[in-house]
């Protein structure tokens, strides 16, 4: 019990609470006296001592139960202990009718079989689970966690399931007895996977470090970052961008003169008798344009919205930025940007275009850059994907990357996984690098600053 008492003080800070040693002091002292068998006098207790003002209640009333009540999940019951030989026959040759995956999910929920911890932290691995540490996205994580389960696909499954049997001469009563139960089962499960995500974060909250200054967090790689280090990112993002913007300025004033234009300056001499005392260089361009697309995928998501951010702040120095994101298929959304806060039109791509489980299709998301924005690409054009190059074993289009590559200027590609995992698993980048002019490894927004600091000078 003391050690929940310390996790769940601890987590109480990471939601904005305040509580002082002194008052966790007051706390342990108040639950020796009174106990924890009357869980409303132990609840009290608490709320009394480390609670100071009332808009630290809603925190202390999510937190308290996730720490403090009973973990039993919700009971399931088994459809299949009651069923008769010849039902049991018909549900069988029912189930043989979907595939494998979905086969093993619907016999779960037709057993009453509640998720393993294992399933529960394979799935909250899959989703970001582990590096939430705000209540305010246990809804949000829970519905994803649904999602991967392909949650909607089973329910559909074992309603065609439940026709299949009708049509077979199962008794309509019988039937109707199954529905209830299974949506029985459905539910409980979702409370379950609702449990376990409030519960994760929970400890996830309860575990936070203390806030690091913002020069750590800029060297700590994206795929450590919690929900809170990256609200920091975000607003860090501003002043990179400005001191991106004066160092970028300075060199591109520097070199402001072009080549030597030799007929421009023989023209402009000949009132000199073709003595060259004006000097005329060629237009030098100065501002890239730009073709950003990014991987939005769950490994992805930090880097590629870090990314955008940046570049959209440094909007003065490029003379046009085409933005896509992709998952399983590619988007533009360079009109989402348009009369709005970078910030605010990133949420909105990213909430559009949610994760799912094994998604990610470079191959496909080039297919449609190929047939519908190809034109964006040509000579002055800096085209930088930004992804991991892991493709869930797809066709990676080489051909398509092949043109683009020869037809902009220059082809940067930004990954942050260390060349040591390359071409390893589902990863494509060793086929990619060789059609690019240049590839940067970026793990960390201090080194996705760096190369955008390259990548805007040309």
């Amino acid at each position: 019990m003391e050690d929940r008492m310390i996790r769940f003080i601890a987590a109480l800070r990471a939601g904005g609470v305040r509580v002082s040693l002194a008052e966790s002091a007051d706390a342990f002292l108040a639950v020796d006296n009174l106990g924890v068998q009357d869980r409303e006098a132990f609840r009290l207790s608490l709320r009394a001592t480390l609670v100071k003002d009332a808009s630290s209640l809603p925190t202390f009333d999510e937190l308290f139960p996730l720490f403090f009540d009973s973990s039993d999940n919700p009971p399931m019951q088994d459809l299949t202990e009651d069923m008769s030989p010849e039902e049991a026959h018909m549900l069988a040759q029912a189930l043989r009718m979907f595939n494998e995956q979905l086969r093993k999910m619907m016999e779960k929920l037709l057993r009453g079989e509640q998720l393993s911890q294992q399933e529960l932290q394979q799935l909250g691995q899959m989703v970001g689970l582990n590096r939430t540490d705000d209540l305010r996205y246990k809804e949000w994580m829970a519905k994803r966690m649904m999602r991967a389960l392909r949650f909607d696909e089973v329910k559909d499954a074992l309603r065609e399931m439940m026709e299949l049997m009708a049509q077979m001469g199962m008794n309509k009563e019988r039937l109707q007895q199954m529905r209830e139960l299974l949506r029985a089962n459905q539910q409980a499960l979702q409370d379950q996977i609702a449990q376990y995500a409030g519960q994760k974060i929970a400890d996830n909250m309860s575990e936070q470090r203390p806030d690091e200054s913002i020069d750590d967090l800029l060297d700590r790689p994206f795929g450590a970052l919690s929900d809170k280090d990256m609200d920091r990112l975000r607003k860090e993002v501003s002043r990179l961008a400005n001191r991106l913007r004066s160092r970028i300025a300075l060199r591109q004033k520097r070199a402001k003169s072009g080549q030597l234009d030799a007929k421009a300056t023989i023209r402009a001499n000949l009132k000199h008798g073709g003595v060259p005392m004006e000097i005329k260089h060629r237009d030098h361009r100065l501002k890239p344009k730009l073709v950003v697309i990014c991987d939005i995928s769950t490994s992805m998501r930090h880097c590629s919205e870090l990314m955008l951010s940046l570049v959209y702040a440094l909007q003065d120095l490029v003379t046009k930025t085409h933005a896509f994101a992709f998952i399983d298929h590619l988007e533009f959304i360079s009109p989402d940007f348009v009369g709005r806060e970078a910030k605010d039109a990133i949420g909105e791509v990213l909430v559009r275009m949610p994760p799912g489980h094994y998604s990610t299709d470079l191959g496909y998301s080039l297919e449609n850059f190929n047939q519908d924005y190809m034109d964006t690409v040509d000579g002055r054009t800096t085209f930088i994907l930004v992804g991991d190059a892991r493709n869930n074993y797809n066709d990676p289009r080489l051909d398509i990357f092949q043109t683009i590559s020869r037809r902009s200027r220059r082809t940067i590609w930004i990954n942050p996984e260390p060349p040591m995992l390359w071409g390893s698993g589902d990863s494509d980048m060793l086929k990619y690098a060789p059609l690019c002019d240049n590839v940067a490894i970026a793990a960390t927004l201090g080194e996705l600053t760096q190369a955008i600091d390259h990548l805007l000078v040309q």
